[in-house]
């Protein structure tokens, strides 16, 4: 696995070299939420608010939340409904409730048309109201309901009990008359004081009087998720999984990167670098033909991502001194004549280009033969005039164990490999209209004549 820290650099390589593939892959996430909205139906929102008068506690506006939501109230409004196959329990799921700045209540119901959604909500809040209502006294039981209705009767009958009593002491001749008469005033005083004080504390007259503010309004769009919303994020969801797939696989890559591992792993020298100018955009190859290749090639996938942007290339004069560079240290290394194979991972373009260039700039000395050889089951020629094998191959495109079997496969048909060229890519500077002249050209000597003979 790469340890390699994740960078903005690594993410923005990614951007560049796969932009066709993000691009295909973000289609197919919008086909896939467009899918999805039409199998989810749309769905509709709207909410009724309900206003509690008088002084409430933040606990108590909570409770009076789980009141508007509770199974008692949503089975009355389907009851109400009477709405064919929706029951209660699927009703709940529906209908939502929040307190509010205000001490309100906002009951929102949510249903497949706007009118049934707008039905919903008033029901369940005018069923909330209700039920308030007739627990606001304590409980649901008929007597305690009466209790105070009945404390208020009895308080009238005290009252017109002291006003016989005021009548019965006389006009107040007396000292004892006066006195009685108007400890009995005193008394229907504070009887009074205390009956207003109840029916202020009473929580049946102060908290129970809650109020529907109005209808709730007919819904003019989906509630999400909408159409719009399931294709962006099936868009963005199918994006995301990609670069986190390239990230992911990153992570996870164990190819080979640099040249001593690469020689290590096949167990020999390493003979050189050589650079391979990129394709331009309009090279086609013959294997492109393939449909697979051809749609590999369209999407991006031909070339890894994951490596570094090629250098630019100085001229092809310096790339060739490095071809003649290896075919030198060849000779070094084989007996003359010498007879190699060049042995090339199939698949490896770059590789392949990199081979091709070696056995022109060799001339026949060394004499070079390319072979390319499967990765999966690679076989190698059995051994015939060739007095060892030469492997070529790209940077950061084989793992240690696939090297290992490609070395395999040369010992088991005989040959020893003698060497490893690693290959890479390079943008080509544009040419120049006077260019150098090609290495094997004579040189000239600028000469300027004269009228009488002239002189050099």
């Amino acid at each position: 696995m790469s340890e390699d820290t994740i960078r903005l650099a690594t993410i923005g390589r990614i951007l560049r070299r796969r932009r066709r593939l993000l691009a295909v892959l973000a289609v197919v996430g919008a086909l896939f939420g467009y899918g999805t909205s039409l199998v989810v139906p749309p769905r509709y929102t709207t909410s009724a608010s309900v206003l509690l008068p008088g002084q409430w506690e933040e606990r108590e506006l909570l409770t009076q939340v789980d009141v508007a939501t509770s199974s008692t109230v949503v089975d009355r409004a389907a009851a109400t409904l009477g709405w064919t196959g929706v029951s209660g329990a699927e009703l709940r799921d529906r209908v939502t409730a929040e307190a509010t700045d205000g001490n309100i209540i906002k009951i929102s119901g949510t249903a497949d048309t706007p009118e049934q959604a707008q039905r919903l909500s008033d029901q369940v809040a005018r069923q909330f109201v209700e039920f308030a209502a007739r627990i606001a006294g304590g409980g649901t039981d008929s007597e305690a309901a009466t209790e105070p209705e009945a404390l208020r009767k009895k308080v009238e009958e005290t009252n017109r009990r002291i006003t016989d009593l005021a009548n019965a002491a006389g006009p107040g001749q007396t000292v004892e008359s006066v006195q009685g008469r108007t400890t009995l005033e005193k008394l229907r005083t504070s009887l009074e004081q205390a009956m207003t004080k109840l029916d202020e504390a009473d929580p049946a007259t102060s908290k129970a009087g809650m109020v529907v503010m109005g209808p709730a309004a007919r819904p003019t769009g989906e509630a999400p998720p909408t159409r719009t919303q399931l294709i962006v994020a099936g868009a963005l969801l199918f994006f995301l999984l990609a670069v986190i797939g390239h990230l992911a696989a990153a992570r996870m890559n164990r190819r080979l990167r640099t040249e001593p591992e690469i020689a290590a792993a096949l167990g020999s020298a390493l003979l050189g670098t050589v650079d391979v100018p990129e394709e331009r955009s309009g090279t086609h190859r013959p294997e492109d033909r393939v449909p697979r290749a051809r749609v590999r090639r369209l999407l991006g996938l031909d070339t890894p991502w994951d490596l570094p942007t090629p250098p630019s290339s100085g001229d092809e004069a310096g790339r060739r001194i490095r071809y003649r560079r290896v075919c030198a240290r060849l000779r070094d290394r084989t007996p003359a004549p010498g007879r190699l194979l060049v042995v090339v991972p199939d698949g490896d373009e770059i590789a392949r280009r990199a081979a091709g260039q070696l056995v022109a700039e060799a001339h026949g000395d060394p004499l070079l033969r390319v072979v390319e050889v499967s990765v999966d089951r690679p076989a190698v020629p059995d051994r015939d005039t060739e007095s060892g094998a030469l492997i070529v191959l790209t940077a950061g495109s084989r793992t240690a164990e696939e090297l290992a079997g490609i070395a395999e496969a040369c010992a088991d048909g005989r040959h020893e490999v003698v060497g490893v060229v690693v290959a890479g890519t390079v943008r080509v500077r544009p040419t120049r209209s006077a260019g150098r002249p090609p290495d094997d050209a004579t040189p000239a000597l600028a000469v300027r004549g004269h009228a009488n003979g002239g002189s050099v």
